[in-house]
């Protein structure tokens, strides 16, 4: 009896290496041999910077506060200080966004901290 070297098993785990492939530049996107590398290598950097991708919106946010900080004659790092002195329990995160969105609350959280600072 004949060996099945063509079978849908073999072929269907082919093509779905393929179709993650789509887009692809050259042999990467129509060759299984070299489609099979490209995919493999673009899951692992797809799952490692969707891990990456917290870290820099946290310098982003850590930019942002900073320089509405200097504003009001503080360092970043002052500024942490005076909010963890002063128990403002705020993230990085709803700071960044009560700068650019409510400069008012901002400033009466800068004040705070300033206190707390002196204290």
């Amino acid at each position: 009896m004949a060996r099945a070297v063509d079978g849908t098993k073999r072929k269907n785990r082919r093509v779905k290496i393929v179709q993650l492939a789509k887009g692809f530049r050259g042999r990467r996107g129509t060759n299984y041999k070299a489609a099979k590398d490209a995919v493999t290598k673009a899951l692992v950097h797809a799952y490692v910077d969707r891990r990456d991708r917290k870290g820099q919106f946290r310098s982003l946010w850590i930019t942002r506060i900073n320089a509405a900080v200097r504003g009001e004659g503080l360092s970043y790092s002052r500024f942490i200080d005076g909010c963890t002195k002063a128990g403002i329990a705020l993230n990085r995160k709803a700071l960044s966004n009560m700068a650019i969105e409510d400069p008012a609350a901002f400033k009466a959280v800068v004040d705070a901290a300033k206190r707390a600072l002196q204290v």
